[in-house]
């Protein structure tokens, strides 16, 4: 799928088999895997309902895992109760498997008011299968049967404990490193690659977005701010790295060809650039962000560690400016491997971008912290490693 969710569940699915693991992949009925023949994709599901459950079931009994991961969104799984059961299920199967839930977001979990009746009253007859004590309502027994629960950033952390509040003692914070291969810059040869690709001079100074385009990234408010610089910039220049997102997020469908049509409006559709969607495993994404000279993720809820385009960017060093969310990772340093403002002002965004135009030593400290904050939080090598800590260390040659 072109979401982030299914990139980041296809270089970790990368490492783990890279370790010597075997790794299964359940997803639904369209998904067609990848070209690694070390990775078994199953693409098996049709709904993730209720009806379903003896599927999920027949396909654990048959791997007879050693560990299950589960990669959980509420979107993913069109916000049906089924799957914040499965802990439960596998429990029951096999009662000394690990079973570790990675939380996407803990924004929105299942919602069983939107089920027809005759789901609901399946769900109250699961509740007491599984036991009524600490089933929680839009997540079920995910909180409460999976062995770890992993959250990407603080604020999904915080929100799951609020949900669960004795789930604080199990949950790992591992935010989700770079969604892309990652081109060498020796003597700067990717840098000019990818300003070539992109036509600018050696003049131009290139601002960038990278991930996929859907409402809550704010991009109006980088257009506007675009706007305002490049009207006194001549030598600025707009790419937006990414396309549209196939999950069902509201307002997404329309979304990228409105933000087209409001650069038309802006009269700066002729100093932007539209990549649309790119291949994760292969170069094209990493050069253009090693030709850009500043990143902005105007995010209308804030940037945070879990963001996976985030990850990307500081792997490249890039100097950055986000927008502040309620609760902001302390890892984010104003002034030091970001820049921040608050959502909504591209006035704001506006005054960093020339600020960051201006200062050659703010790009060149900014690119230092980013480097740091990229070895410290978005290594994979050190994901993985965690998160096969949250599975005990029991895997031996099987994953499900």
């Amino acid at each position: 799928m072109h979401a982030g969710e299914a990139t980041n569940t296809y270089h970790l699915c990368r490492q783990l088999v890279e370790r010597g693991i075997e790794v299964h992949v359940l997803t639904s009925v369209g998904n067609i895997g990848t070209a690694d023949p070390r990775i078994h994709v199953h693409p098996i599901m049709n709904s993730w309902g209720w009806t379903e459950l003896i599927r999920v079931r027949t396909f654990v009994k048959r791997c007879a895992p050693d560990a299950v991961f589960l990669m959980y969104i509420g979107l993913m799984y069109k916000y049906h109760p089924m799957v914040t059961f499965l802990p439960t299920l596998c429990k029951k199967l096999f009662p000394d498997v690990p079973f570790v839930t990675r939380y996407e977001s803990a924004f929105v979990g299942a919602d069983p008011s939107k089920t027809g009746f005759i789901s609901r009253v399946f769900r109250k007859f699961m509740v007491r299968w599984a036991g009524v004590r600490d089933v929680v309502y839009s997540s079920g027994t995910l909180l409460r049967d999976s062995d770890s629960v992993i959250a990407l950033c603080e604020r999904h952390r915080a929100m799951l404990m609020e949900e669960w509040p004795p789930v604080g003692g199990k949950v790992a914070l591992i935010p989700p490193p770079p969604n892309l291969f990652i081109a060498p810059n020796d003597a700067g040869e990717a840098r000019r690659r990818g300003r070539k690709r992109l036509g600018v001079k050696p003049t131009d100074f290139v601002v960038t977005f990278f991930g996929y385009l859907y409402p809550i990234k704010g991009i109006e408010t980088l257009l506007r701010a675009f706007a305002a610089v490049s009207a006194q910039r001549p030598e600025a220049r707009l790419v937006f790295i990414g396309g549209k997102v196939d999950l069902d997020v509201e307002g997404g469908a329309s979304y990228f060809d409105e933000m087209q049509a409001l650069a038309k409006s802006l009269h700066i559709d002729g100093r932007t650039t539209w990549t649309g969607a790119f291949k994760s495993d292969e170069e094209d994404a990493s050069l253009l962000l090693h030709a850009s000279d500043v990143c902005v993720l105007p995010f209308l809820e804030g940037v945070q560690l879990n963001n996976s385009s985030f990850a990307s960017m500081v792997a490249h060093g890039l100097p950055i400016i986000v927008t502040r969310g309620p609760l902001m990772d302390q890892a984010f340093v104003h002034g030091e491997n970001v820049l921040t403002c608050e959502p909504k002002d591209h006035e704001g965004v506006a005054r960093l971008l020339l600020e960051v135009m201006d200062h050659a030593d703010l790009r060149d400290r900014l690119r230092a912290g980013a480097f740091k904050l990229a070895a410290e939080w978005f290594s994979w090598d050190t994901a993985t490693e965690k998160t096969l800590t949250a599975l005990r260390g029991r895997l031996s040659n099987k994953v499900a």
